[in-house]
């Protein structure tokens, strides 16, 4: 087994984020109960009850989902892996042989990739939850994958560890 020189999990943690999915749950949830309940109409020009209660559903799923959402990165002597969970059931590892180079850098995730998430862009992939920080690997197919992280200075520490195999 190898030993793990870096370690990190996140999620998204905005409060922003959680105050929106809030309002919007709460609201089709208060407009729900008052159709189906208490026989009242919730607005003006009010949806259906079988509507409202799809709506309720899929934003109810969507705040599931992003509950779900884990960035899971590991780096030991073999080479970096990640998880962007739940659409990564399992890590995808890249060995140490497979990078031409791996350096911490600060980025904008919007200009750059578009926002967070699994994001695919003109600079390449990115796997991020939050901040504006991340490992950005180069393969020798000039393909670009940068991985988001809380922890740049520990990644740093985790990289200066790294003496990977010669080929």
């Amino acid at each position: 087994m190898e030993r793990i020189l870096f370690n990190e999990q996140q999620r998204f943690k905005q409060w922003w984020l959680w105050l929106i999915l809030l309002a919007i749950n709460a609201t089709l949830l208060f407009g729900l109960y008052k159709q189906l309940f208490s026989e009242g109409r919730f607005g003006d020009q009010a949806m259906e009850g079988s509507s409202l209660l799809i709506a309720s559903g899929i934003a109810l799923a969507l705040s599931v989902l992003f509950f779900c959402f884990r960035l899971d990165t590991r780096i030991d002597e073999e080479g970096i892996s990640v998880r962007f969970f739940p659409f990564h059931l399992s890590y995808r590892h890249y060995s140490w042989e497979s990078i031409s180079n791996a350096a911490v850098r600060e980025y904008n995730p919007v200009s750059e990739y578009g926002g967070w998430g699994l994001r695919f862009g003109m600079f390449g992939k990115a796997y991020n939850i939050s901040g504006n920080y991340g490992l950005q690997l180069i393969f020798p197919d000039r393909q670009n994958l940068l991985i988001g992280t809380g922890k740049p200075e520990k990644l740093k520490k985790a990289l200066e560890n790294i003496n990977p195999p010669k080929p």
